[in-house]
């Protein structure tokens, strides 16, 4: 029994007349009754009641008659499934993140590429940026977007965002009026901060803002996330320099104040595994730009 079988079944079936059956197959009769005897030999019962004037289905023919379409149906199914994984158009997409992402347009990214890619799961993981460089060699993500990296093995990356620190401070700040601010006005301020082992390219970054206006910032409290920084400051637990895409933060108990005369910026970039990079991953690259 053959795919090939069942579809001259199937139209025998829907016909019951060999002759229509045969013309609408673009075949002779007599192949099409020797393939439907065949089907019935290998089945070991009949499918079609014949005489001289008609054409019926035996009740066992009835019920193989509708398992048949069923059963096409099913193989057109796997026929396009595996055709969308063999080109990459289904599956999942693993994507890590720093938190800081979703205030640079990651979901309006996300929703377009979907679009295109409908049958594609995107799956978000959010991992500091040394954690994601590990998770990228082991295979666990996809594409990662980072604030450091380094270029070493297969690991490929490509500078995805860049922008200015900006300074947060509470909105009764004496500060908080500057249109501007001179880094040196910071020099006596309490600072808050994310730890050094947490995230040491941001770390790294405002201890370099700092010291470029010569001096060494009083860290007072160390938090992990943008969320609760912005928060505290609002609170007065101090002040903080942040990317000014964080300004996404709507809190009323803070401003954002633009800093004077650096050259120090926040970069995010997007890194991938060269050597093992699915169709869907390099897709999202191309749809960011990327990967030109």
């Amino acid at each position: 029994m053959n795919i090939r079988q069942i579809r001259h079944f199937i139209t025998v079936a829907e016909e019951l007349h060999f002759g229509r059956a045969a013309a609408r197959l673009h075949m002779s009769q007599p192949p099409l009754s020797i393939s439907i005897q065949k089907l019935e030999e290998d089945l070991g019962y009949s499918l079609l009641l014949r005489n001289n004037k008609s054409v019926t289905l035996t009740h066992a023919g009835k019920l193989f008659y509708k398992e048949s379409l069923f059963l096409l149906k099913n193989i057109e199914e796997m026929r396009k499934i595996g055709c969308k994984v063999a080109h990459d158009t289904i599956g999942t997409l693993r994507i890590g993140f720093t938190s800081s992402l979703l205030f640079k347009g990651l979901k309006k990214s996300l929703d377009d590429y979907q679009s295109q890619y409908p049958e594609i799961s995107i799956l978000l993981n959010e991992i500091n940026s040394n954690n994601q460089l590990l998770a990228l060699t082991r295979q666990q993500i996809d594409i990662g977007f980072v604030h450091n990296y380094q270029a070493e093995g297969n690991i490929q990356a490509e500078r995805y965002f860049q922008e200015e620190f900006v300074c947060c401070l509470p909105k009764d700040h004496p500060l908080a009026i500057e249109k501007t601010l001179a880094l040196s006005k910071l020099s006596t301020e309490i600072f808050l901060l994310f730890p050094h082992a947490y995230s040491p390219y941001y770390h790294s970054r405002i201890m370099a803002l700092c010291a470029s206006s010569n001096f060494t910032p009083y860290i007072a409290h160390e938090i992990g996330n943008w969320l609760t920084i912005i928060e505290m400051v609002s609170q007065g637990f101090g002040i903080s320099l942040v990317p000014e895409s964080i300004q996404g933060i709507n809190n009323s108990g803070v401003v954002y104040i633009p800093i004077d005369n650096h050259e120090i910026r926040s970069e995010t970039y997007c890194i991938w595994d060269k050597d093992h990079a699915s169709n869907a991953a390099l897709n999202f690259l191309s749809f960011l730009g990327l990967n030109q």
